[in-house]
């Protein structure tokens, strides 16, 4: 069996993953769910050799004397994968994850409205983050999409490595990768400072390096986008400022504090209503005044309160987003288990008691059950305020998106479905 009709098979089965190891089968991640292919299992010189077959000499050489390396290849105008190969005790492996060649839309990808409106934002720092394999890519290529179709900017893409590629439309968009055009991500975003960008994506902010240049970028007028290895928007935040000195924390909360506009966790959850594929729930951080206040005084772990209460800013948890779905018919109710907030108890009684009484009536007790919108001050007991009275307002529930369209055919591996395009051949 060639590489070209394993990967051939992956699009026509719409496998995010192709899993290559030595002594199994190829197995393909299909909507989550690891599925071997009805083939006798490869050994480790074949293994090797398909790899190695996909690689150039330079990668072959670096691979041999790294024992892993990442790089992505494309096969036509409709077939392109992310891949990572690496050695293991059984020999040589490597997992491949499809990229979509067609850009998906914000549309098509059933994002919240407030994903627009991170868009139009011209300085500060928006963050898509999520385990791996949750689609943070993905979202970010789709909002890159929409900036390019409807603004004429210049976007400059550090990436490692390139994933989606983009097509000037309206915006100058320049993709450097990991490697073949940069020695690092810091390098690269140094210098991006000095390559007029309005909008800069970081594919990774990996270390404390990285993410000060980041944060410097935002400071200095430019919108930066970024990914990040958070399960929650209030832990990524946690997540940046750890990764500093002791010494350097609190002025590193003062840059998050002023540059921050929206932080993005989201996860993949299989759909239940008939449309097949998985759907995306959202954890949605909006860098509000009250949101800056509460991380420059150290208050992070109030910002999962402010999110339940800051519906009407645009905020949502993913608690919240899983709840709407399942209400919908989209997903299955065991998910509410799977994803529910730690906190969740204690932040529903405090959202109770001040959704209790009337937006009129006896004010003075609900106020100092949610001191939290009035991070502004110092003291969170008895502040007044207007903003607890109108949180409850939820969010109307988005409709089902259509599905999107899946890759059309390869045009190398065209030929490869025609022998292996039947769900037969999973085991």
């Amino acid at each position: 069996m060639e590489i070209t009709e394993i990967l051939a098979f992956a699009q026509q089965s719409k496998a995010s993953d192709i899993h290559l190891t030595s002594n199994n089968p190829p197995i393909l991640r299909v909507n989550g769910e690891m599925r071997p292919v009805k083939v006798e299992p490869l050994t480790p010189d074949e293994t090797k050799a398909m790899i190695y077959s996909i690689m150039t000499e330079e990668q072959r050489a670096e691979y041999e004397q790294e024992h892993e390396l990442d790089f992505a290849i494309a096969f036509g105008a409709s077939a392109r994968f992310r891949v990572n190969a690496f050695t293991t005790n059984r020999g040589a492996a490597a997992v491949f994850r499809t990229i979509p060649t067609v850009v998906p839309t914000l549309e098509q990808l059933n994002a919240p409205p407030m994903f627009r409106r991170f868009c139009e934002l011209e300085k500060g720092l928006v963050l898509v983050t999520g385990p791996t394999g949750s689609g943070k890519s993905t979202t970010l290529a789709a909002m890159i999409d929409h900036i390019n179709r409807n603004q004429a900017k210049h976007i400059l893409t550090i990436e490692d490595p390139v994933e989606f590629v983009h097509a000037n439309i309206k915006c100058l968009i320049n993709h450097r990768e990991l490697g073949n055009h940069t020695k690092s991500f810091a390098r690269a975003l140094k210098s991006a400072l000095r390559e007029d960008p309005d909008v800069i994506l970081v594919g990774e902010m990996r270390d404390h390096e990285t993410i000060g240049l980041a944060l410097t970028a935002a400071e200095t007028g430019h919108l930066v986008m970024g990914t990040l290895h958070t399960s929650s928007a209030a832990k990524t935040i946690d997540r940046i400022i750890d990764v500093f000195p002791a010494g350097d924390k609190e002025m590193v909360r003062a840059m998050v504090a002023g540059s921050l506009q929206a932080v993005i966790s989201q996860v993949l959850m299989k759909r239940i209503d008939g449309k097949g594929g998985r759907i995306a729930a959202h954890d949605i951080l909006v860098g509000t005044p009250a949101v800056r206040n509460l991380i420059r005084e150290n208050k992070v772990p109030q910002i999962v309160s402010m999110m339940q209460m800051g519906q009407r800013f645009g905020m949502q948890t993913l608690e919240d987003s899983v709840k709407t779905m399942v209400a919908q018919g989209i997903v299955a109710k065991e998910e509410l288990e799977r994803f529910a907030q730690p906190s969740a108890p204690p932040v529903a009684e405090a959202g109770t008691a001040a959704a209790a009484p009337a937006p009129a009536a006896a004010p003075a007790q609900a106020r100092p059950a949610q001191p939290m919108p009035q991070a502004a001050a110092p003291r969170p007991a008895p502040q007044p305020a207007s903003q607890p009275v109108s949180t409850p307002q939820a969010a109307p529930p988005a409709p089902p998106p259509p599905q999107p369209a899946a890759p059309p055919a390869a045009a190398q591996p065209a030929a490869a479905p025609k022998k292996t395009g039947v769900s037969s051949l999973f085991r």
